[in-house]
């Protein structure tokens, strides 16, 4: 049945709220709280916490003058209200499908979306740099952050405050605290308090205050202020922001519009220097109980049933990449008790909260901090432990410098399981696993890894512990696996040597990673056609198997290379060592097949790799090219 929505029917920009009484706008939250719910049941989505922030989205666009004041959303996983009240309400049951509107904030899809993000932990220092462009130019609008309590496990949200805090620029931030993890409790009194310590009057006392402190000896200055801070931070909770400069304000309730509206407004109307942050207490799911319920369960969702949310998922006919790692790690790790495994607050997306179950004391979720998360990998090794770091490829990323200075300079056997690899999807181009072929091939002393199929993801599981003198990394993709019976436990492969998966005469395809299968498929279209195809899986970039490529150049007429990787991987390696060989002098045409120099828009997984041109039609279509026209022709003609 069509949810009813009379009021949010006539908001087509945060320009329509501005006149809306307190009454209208809880009306407009419980509107657009269901509206976010009925969308997100067709498309599947982020949930959870874009309904823990309705009644704050709608209090902002209300109160503040969006698009000119600048609204940051930390993640922008939470950003789906938003995206419906800022003129996209008609498109968001397009969200995340191939085409449609983007699941996080993104500049080019709306003006309203100041700064893109999908990574955490990025908001106050993008507002930063606004908030000082600002200062800059003479401008008088305002700068909002609106940061959560997870992204605050960060350290790049605390390098920001630190920043912040030394200077004179006006710049809010809100605290959307959904996990209790910071506040007391709160309610009318703590919103009293809040709205008082907002306030013009108390804001000129404490200027006051602080204008006589100065009169006497510094001492005296210093311990007064101390005084009210302290206090302050006793009532409120607030000491920590205090101390880096901040004034802070809070904790309020977040669903509570008239807590919200007297507090963010006079945040709003006060002049005073320098940067605030209002810390407000939301409920992550807040008004679908099923969500409230579940909180991890509900953050991201397949498409789901209203009344009973029961989420439809398609029946897996393979256990997951992510799965298997999970089982293999767990079977190495009940006969080596050295093993202990590492995530970075994404402990069912890596699998190890079934680690976790299993062995509670050998696993640790150390936030969203990444850096934090290698180097501590690193200290682990070097007092004789074997940590897995498993982290997504898209988020390792934001460690490099740790993976370069502190554990390939150093030799540490840190081992790292690198989950979405090459294209996942709905998420798109922020969360795709492109680029570490290309960054961990490059660093000396690394072992490159990459599993083709599930059974191969065991046996490399139990390499990697088997490595003791130097780090390593298996990269896996999302999604299930093909279907192949898995072993009891992995078998250790030789380092850098790969396995021939079929001989012929004609076409070499070397393969790295989980494009194996669309080979195998080619390789079959290319024998309908007469032409004998060998299919190669490298299973290493790094070190590689110069036997076995120097025997596929030797024996073939065409090399094709193919990886999930950009540019600067597997096949950089490959090109490298057949030029400095020589063996690119008789005339080999050998041809690399790549992620393309763009970024894929998001999608389903197989229309992304059709985009990027990795499917067996294109392996099909390269071979043929290099064979040359006629040859091409005579096939396509057969």
């Amino acid at each position: 049945m069509p949810i009813k929505t009379p009021l949010l029917d006539t908001v087509n920009d945060p320009a329509d709220t501005r006149d809306f009484t307190p009454k209208q706008l809880r009306q407009l939250a419980d509107e657009l709280r269901a509206e976010t719910i009925d969308a997100v049941s067709i498309t599947g989505g982020h949930l959870g916490a874009g309904l823990g922030v309705v009644e704050l989205t709608v209090v902002l666009h209300h109160l503040f003058n969006t698009p000119k004041d600048r609204l940051v959303w930390d993640v922008g996983h939470q950003s789906y209200p938003h995206k419906i009240l800022t003129g996209r309400r008609d498109r968001i049951r397009t969200i995340r499908q191939p085409g449609g509107l983007y699941g996080f904030t993104k500049r080019s899809e709306s003006i309203y979306d100041t700064f893109g993000a999908a990574h955490s932990s990025t908001s106050i220092s993008a507002a930063l740099g606004m908030a000082v462009a600002r200062d800059f130019q003479g401008g008088d609008n305002c700068v909002i952050a609106v940061i959560g309590d997870g992204a605050m496990s960060a350290g790049m949200a605390y390098e920001a405050m630190n920043n912040a805090g030394s200077m004179d620029t006006r710049l809010i931030v809100i605290l959307n605290d959904n996990d209790m993890s910071i506040a007391p409790p709160v309610g009318a009194m703590s919103a009293y308090l809040s709205q008082l310590i907002s306030s013009k009057p108390y804001r000129s006392m404490r200027h006051l205050g602080r204008e006589l402190a100065k009169k006497f000896p510094r001492s005296i200055e210093k311990a007064a202020k101390r005084a009210e801070e302290y206090a302050r931070g006793l009532v409120t909770g607030g000491t920590l922001f205090e101390e880096l400069g901040f004034f802070y304000i809070g904790p309020i309730d977040g669903h509570n519009i008239d807590h919200l509206l007297p507090v963010l407004k006079n945040v709003r109307d006060s002049k005073e220097p320098g940067p605030v942050l209002v810390h407000v207490v939301t409920k992550k799911g807040k008004g679908y109980p099923p969500a409230e319920a579940a909180a991890e369960k509900y953050h991201g969702v397949s498409k789901f049933d209203v009344v009973t949310g029961t989420q439809v998922k398609a029946k897996a006919k393979a256990p997951s990449y992510t799965k298997v790692f999970a089982q293999a790690l767990i079977k190495e790790a009940e006969v080596d008790d050295k093993i202990v495994a590492i995530t970075a607050a994404m402990p069912s997306g890596t699998g190890l909260d079934l680690f976790a179950e299993r062995f509670p004391e050998r696993c640790f979720d150390v936030g969203i901090a990444e850096q934090h998360a290698v180097t501590f990998a690193g200290g682990l090794v070097t007092e004789g432990m074997k940590p897995f770091a498993t982290i997504y490829s898209t988020f390792l990323q934001r460690a490099y410098d740790q993976v370069v200075h502190d554990i390939a300079i150093q030799r540490l056997a840190v081992r790292f399981a690198i989950d979405r690899a090459g294209l996942v999807g709905a998420d798109g181009p922020t969360h795709a696993g492109s680029y570490d072929i290309a960054y961990l091939g490059c660093l000396p002393g690394f072992v490159v890894m990459a599993a083709a199929d599930e059974v191969e993801l065991v046996h490399m599981v139990a390499t990697a512990v088997q490595i003791d003198d130097r780090p390593c990394a298996l990269r896996y993709p999302r999604g299930e696996g093909v279907g192949l019976e898995l072993p009891e436990r992995g078998v250790p492969l030789e380092i850098g040597k790969g396995r021939m998966m079929r001989e012929g005469t004609t076409v070499a395809i070397l393969s790295f990673g989980a494009r194996l299968q669309e080979c195998l498929t080619a390789a079959d279209e290319l024998a309908a056609r007469g032409f004998s195809t060998t299919v190669a899986d490298a299973r290493f970039a790094k070190p590689l198997d110069q036997d076995l490529i120097r025997r596929l150049v030797a024996e073939h007429e065409v090399l094709i290379t193919i990886e999930e990787g950009a540019i600067g991987g597997f096949a950089s390696h490959v090109l490298n060592f057949l030029a400095t060989e020589g063996l690119l002098d008789q005339g080999l045409k050998i041809r690399p097949m790549i992620l393309p120099d763009r970024f894929i828009a998001h999608g389903k997984p197989q229309g992304m790799y059709e985009d990027a041109g990795l499917t067996s039609e294109d392996i099909v279509g390269t071979a043929l090219s290099a064979l040359g026209r006629a040859a091409a022709s005579e096939a396509l003609r057969a």
